[in-house]
């Protein structure tokens, strides 16, 4: 791998891209903070789907850790030791992001499927004790999946430019990184089915009630669901499509220069795709959370009415 990377410099004219990772954390971080704030107000209801938003929103934290880390070393200004350390923590809080929100996003459809189905047989999965459960298990899961990278001891090389985070790993670890990339896909594969799957039966009982006297109701579901569909298609689909292509260009079982680096380059660009959720997230925490959508409107809308009353007071007292 040392050798081939020598000839084929893959890793290097990263700095087009930190600039737009720059811009995801900036939005992420502060629409992250906001929503946080709303979430922990006393009256937030603790239904199933909140939850869920909140353990999407804990995970979007673990992205803004891990971002500007990234962004430091992509730009080549890092120093050696916190190279080492993105290849063995930061880069895979990225992917612990990734998947956590993949799997949340799918339950939040679910839950939305069950509520506008009006799914009384499986009532249980839509209690809060249910979802909690469930969230600890999922963090478990990818957890155990994901943190053997971070602690499988990793090989001393010499200090150079252009240096790949498995240029760090000893066999072991090569071999948990390949397992862990088709166990992700897997992982992609089966809840981008549910997701598929839920939304399909939610469009058709929105159908099926576009007659119904609230359908303005009915049409806001609709959004919602779309909104949740869209954002997901953008931000993970490409990189999947992408990523066993990468995996294997890796591994040096594709060993051909010219297409290692397209691989790279097309890497990089959908991997700023899926951390863009980052900057969708805060969308689907206003539609989809009532005590955020209230915080929202209370802090902005209120500001406004505020100047607007103070502006017609000042042209009262103009007259």
């Amino acid at each position: 791998m040392t050798n081939s990377s020598t000839f084929c410099p893959v890793y290097r004219n990263l700095q087009p891209f930190t600039y737009f990772f720059y811009l995801v954390f900036l939005i992420g971080f502060i629409g992250s903070c906001f929503a946080t704030w709303a979430f922990i107000q006393k009256n937030t209801n603790h239904r199933c789907i909140s939850i869920y938003l909140i353990n999407l929103l804990t995970a979007d934290f673990l992205l803004t850790l891990a971002l500007p880390v990234k962004i430091v070393v992509d730009l080549g200004v890092a120093p050696w030791k916190l190279r080492i350390f993105h290849c063995q923590v930061t880069a895979c809080l990225i992917y612990i992001n990734m998947y956590l929100s993949i799997i949340f996003l799918a339950f939040v459809s679910i839950d939305r499927c069950l509520q506008l189905t009006h799914s009384c047989k499986i009532y249980r999965i839509q209690e809060p004790g249910f979802a909690k459960m469930i969230s600890a298990v999922v963090w478990v899961m990818v957890l155990i999946i994901m943190v053997p990278n971070m602690l499988i001891p990793i090989k001393d090389i010499e200090e150079k430019l252009n240096v790949g985070c498995m240029e760090f790993k000893r066999e072991i670890g090569k071999n948990w990184h390949l397992m862990t990339n088709f166990i992700c896909v897997a992982i992609f594969l089966n809840f981008s089915v549910i997701i598929l799957i839920s939304n399909c039966l939610v469009i058709r009982q929105l159908y099926r009630n576009k007659d119904n006297e609230n359908y303005s109701n009915v049409k806001r579901a609709l959004i919602n669901i779309l909104l949740v569909t869209t954002a997901y298609i953008i931000c993970f689909v490409p990189y999947h499509i992408v990523r066993i292509p990468y995996t294997l260009s890796q591994t040096e079982v594709i060993s051909d220069c010219s297409t290692r680096n397209s691989l790279f380059k097309a890497k990089e660009a959908t991997l700023l795709l899926a951390v863009s959720n980052l900057c969708f997230d805060p969308i689907l925490y206003y539609h989809f959370s009532k005590a955020f959508r209230l915080k929202f409107t209370g802090t902005f809308v209120s500001q406004k009415d505020s100047k607007a009353q103070k502006k017609k007071s000042s042209d009262e007292n103009d007259v």
